[in-house]
């Protein structure tokens, strides 16, 4: 592991109980920093209520930690928006933000437009399908940006057991996404989850930032943020365990197939690969291929649209 990779995770890598919730709140009231959490949701109704409620009692009712709670459902079939907004969250729906630019399947297109239906200074993400919930996953990784004026942008670290084994999940984590940044970026080799979805970032940072459309997006940020603000603006927050629903193999490949892309244009914007994925199924006549597209698109910084730009102004 480099130096530098060592000092950070000895001076950027905490715990959730670093930072008393008193010490987080006496912060914001001196900033005056505005946080907003958003929950990307597509079919979630079993699990997004309970999310919010907590959110909102933890942390808006008892204190007042977070200004607003917005669910962006892109394009649910079940109860999801009904279930989310009855817990107390402001509930958009993607294809009602930037309507003038056709809305593309994928999370980070929800995140990106998201900037556009948020007002915080500092935007807290949480997935939408997370069970056994605690608020402790935005109170730990919102407190060192209203506390420390040098971190940028914070992800969390947790725990993932898979089928009741401790560790085994974040399986695209360790056979793709960990690999391509410790031969490429091995700066952010340190980073225990960098594809959680639950991280939180300035919006200062956030509308600078391009966003892959789809599952390339944790990859892409942590890289470009790199970049822009340096290994010493990010940081990482153990806040326990993370139980969610776990994907299957063939998901998780196109997953994969994704992040690599993702990778792949960052690192030689010229010549690409075929963007295409093909995997198998066994059906009545044996094996038969699916092939599926790979999120090739990406949105720019938002601070270049001129509705985000309009909207600062205003």
């Amino acid at each position: 592991m480099l130096e530098e990779v060592e000092r950070w995770l000895s001076t950027r890598s905490w715990s959730v109980t670093d930072r008393p919730l008193h010490q987080i709140l006496a912060a914001k009231q001196r900033t005056g920093r505005t946080v907003s959490v958003v929950l990307p949701a597509l079919n979630e109704e079993e699990t997004v209520g309970d999310i919010v409620a907590i959110i909102r009692h933890d942390l808006m009712q008892q204190v007042p930690l977070v200004d607003e709670i917005v669910v962006v459902d892109s394009g649910s079939t079940d109860r999801t928006s009904a279930v989310a907004a009855s817990a107390g969250a402001r509930v958009v729906h993607r294809d009602d933000i930037l309507p003038r630019l056709p809305a593309v399947p994928g999370k980070g297109e929800v995140l990106w437009r998201s900037l556009l239906a948020t007002t915080g200074d500092i935007v807290c993400f949480i997935d939408a399908d997370l069970k056994e919930f605690s608020s402790d996953f935005v109170s730990g990784i919102v407190g060192p940006l209203l506390t420390d004026p040098g971190i940028d942008l914070v992800k969390g670290m947790y725990d993932r057991p898979l089928a009741g084994a401790s560790g085994q999940g974040g399986r695209v984590t360790e056979l793709m996404a960990r690999p391509l940044l410790n031969m490429h970026w091995p700066q952010l080799a340190g980073f225990v989850q960098p594809l959680g979805g639950e991280y939180a970032a300035r919006r200062s940072l956030l509308e600078q930032l391009p966003f892959p459309v789809g599952y390339g997006v944790e990859l892409g940020m942590l890289v470009d943020a790199l970049h822009l603000v340096g290994l010493d603006a990010l940081a990482q927050v153990d806040v326990g365990v993370r139980k969610h629903r776990h994907q299957d193999g063939q998901a998780l490949g196109r997953m994969a197939a994704a992040i690599y892309r993702t990778a792949q244009l960052r690192l030689a914007r010229g010549h690409l690969i075929r963007p295409s994925l093909t995997q198998f199924e066994r059906g009545e006549d044996g094996f038969e291929p699916r092939t599926y597209s790979v999120d090739t698109e990406e949105r720019p910084p938002m601070a270049e649209i001129a509705e985000y730009a309009e909207r600062k102004v205003a």
